[in-house]
């Protein structure tokens, strides 16, 4: 890692003398940690290229960060020590991959450093058997001529116009009674490429509090129990597991609470940023969507366990390894706490493991991983709500527990409900039908139109 350092330091300081005016520091760090993270995730955990990850990952970024990162030298990749540095004036950020958990962004001007890991087993799995149990998924509709079918839906998902503007799909799975009837990738993705999930995260972190509450670690009817929560007084003391999950915490955050920079790109700590924040309006009284409610709530079962090797293992013995998703990383922060409300990378195939989770009521091989209910339970509309309709009338999806809620005015059946993530990521999960639809993507712009996209693909089902 010193090697890596020292070079990316060498091109900081020719930045630095070949610059007359000094960008802003703060700004210039949290640029080069999303180079850093961004490129370390995409390289360790789905083996992508520098020229794919810059045609890809660091391609239609958010628009404030593009300039500077145009600016940017190239990250110094160190394959032996799995760590991405990248320059810029005044120091250098530094993301260190793990097994398992991917990448962790160490604190501005930490140089070597090493996050805490875990030293688990790859499941013993056949992969030649049927998916879910494998990876042989038989044979799948793809790449047959379009026309309002099946094969022509998936295929028009990627012509960049149909189902939007500026989108970019990366893949396409569909699921019907436990069985992949249709499934496509661009190129340079496949099956086993991992694609960061952005807020998709947020509902596979409610499937682990789901695993806890089964297991009887946590209850979403008590408070969390954040210690930071705990001085007396404190009325962040009585926000609960549940309004953590609904969004209502009453919590401020920053914009809309899905912009999280100093934890997703500045190498900062959860237990800094996401439970700091003073109390704004009564737990369970108003609807704000915010990743450090998300973060909060995997904090709370971390403080639970009260045993760090415990929490880290928790996910993958629980979920991961038991469902066979194997292309799977959750990724932390460098103090250990999983950055669930976004960082995780997975592929279409694991998502939709997920979504069988639920179509199942949490019952995976003959065993319960999720409470009785729970698939319901997330689906079950939040007692406070955002806006379901735009101004112009558009229908806007409704709110559950880390979950976004569907129905009739979206053209889908009632009960329907998805995880969904910045740029295009989506699981769509539809038990009226049996139905599962995942879509990753690297879109920009207006987005992908998920509710006309799912219902053409139950359309072209029916015909």
């Amino acid at each position: 890692m010193k090697n890596a350092v020292k070079a990316a330091l060498t091109v900081s300081a020719l930045l630095g003398a070949a610059q007359a005016q000094t960008p802003d520091p703060a700004h210039l760090s949290l640029v080069a940690g999303y180079k850093a993270a961004f490129t370390c995730s995409a390289h360790f955990n789905a083996g992508r290229s520098v020229e794919q990850i810059a045609g890809d990952e660091l391609h239609r970024i958010y628009p404030g960060y593009r300039e500077t990162m145009a600016t940017l030298p190239d990250a110094v990749i160190d394959e032996d020590a799995r760590t991405v540095s990248v320059a810029y004036e005044g120091g250098a950020r530094i993301a260190v991959w793990r097994p398992f958990l991917g990448c962790a962004q160490l604190p501005s001007g930490a140089e070597d450093f090493a996050p805490p890991s875990v030293k688990l087993k790859a499941a013993d799995r056949n992969m030649d058997a049927p998916w879910p149990e494998g990876e042989n998924a038989g044979v799948v509709l793809a790449d047959q001529p379009h026309g309002f079918n099946l094969a022509g839906v998936v295929a028009d998902a990627f012509d960049r116009k149909t189902y939007g503007e500026g989108t970019e799909t990366t893949a396409v799975l569909v699921v019907r009674d436990g069985v992949i009837i249709a499934e496509k990738y661009r190129d340079g993705f496949d099956a086993h490429t991992p694609q960061r999930t952005w807020s998709v995260a947020k509902s596979i972190a409610a499937t682990v509090i789901g695993a806890a509450v089964e297991d009887g670690i946590i209850a979403v009817d008590e408070p969390a129990g954040l210690k930071v929560w705990s001085a007396p007084g404190d009325p962040r003391g009585a926000i609960t597991l549940e309004n953590l999950l609904h969004m209502s915490s009453g919590l401020t955050s920053p914009h809309a609470g899905n912009r999280t920079d100093d934890v997703y790109f500045g190498g900062g700590r959860v237990v800094d940023h996401a439970i700091t924040n003073r109390l704004a309006a009564e737990p369970g009284t108003h609807w704000r969507y915010a990743n450090n409610d998300t973060m909060a709530a995997m904090r709370a079962l971390r403080e639970a366990l009260n045993n760090d090797r415990k929490f880290l293992e928790y996910p993958f013995r629980e979920i991961l390894q038991p469902l066979g998703m194997d292309h799977t990383f959750l990724e932390t922060d460098w103090n250990g706490d999983f950055v669930m409300s976004s960082q995780v990378w997975t592929t279409a195939r694991d998502l939709a493991r997920i979504g069988l989770l639920y179509l199942n009521d949490g019952v995976w091989a003959g065993k319960r991983i999720l409470p009785k209910g729970w698939a319901d339970y997330v689906a079950a509309p939040a007692p406070a709500q955002s806006p379901h309709e735009r101004d112009n009338g558009d229908q806007l999806p409704g709110y559950g527990a880390q979950f976004w809620l569907y129905g009739g005015r979206h053209g889908l059946p009632e009960g329907s409900y998805a995880a969904r993530g910045n740029r295009g990521q989506y699981l769509m999960i539809i038990p009226a039908r049996n139905v599962l639809i995942v879509r990753r993507g690297f879109d920009d712009g207006g987005g992908f139109d998920l509710d006309r996209f799912s219902a053409d693909v139950l359309a072209a089902l029916d015909g």
